[in-house]
């Protein structure tokens, strides 16, 4: 019997140590995702979880952060333009790119500079 895939729980980021709080102004305020609190066992590690919309992301604390730059989670969206004019008004430029078809999308980059898509089916 083949194995069979039922969704994905989550992605994870790395972000520098230290950037929580940056990363708490991002994914709960200007995506207005809730942050989860973190299982006890795992909250000294530090960083933060965040859940919105059917996606979840979490954020892990490295001394050597580096963002990601070409790697990215892509993430189905009701309302592109919104988020896109919600992005711009916190400092967060989009980059709209046409190269997906049957969908609109954008790029952005998070308050430590990893890359997120956006995606809007056009069907």
């Amino acid at each position: 019997m083949p194995v069979k895939f039922v969704g994905l729980h989550h992605v994870q980021l790395l972000i520098p140590s230290g950037g929580e709080d940056d990363a708490r102004r991002f994914y709960a305020g200007v995506l207005g995702m809730t942050e989860l609190e973190k299982p006890t066992v795992l909250k000294a590690r530090g960083g933060c979880w965040f859940r919105g919309g059917g996606w979840e992301i979490h954020l892990a604390p490295v001394p050597s952060f580096e963002p990601a730059r070409r790697a990215h989670p892509g993430v189905l969206v009701d309302g592109l333009d919104l988020l896109a004019e919600k992005l711009e008004a916190a400092g967060h430029p989009v980059e709209w790119d046409p190269h997906f078809p049957g969908h609109r999308r954008l790029y952005a980059f998070d308050a430590h500079g990893n890359r997120l898509e956006f995606l809007e089916p056009t069907d």
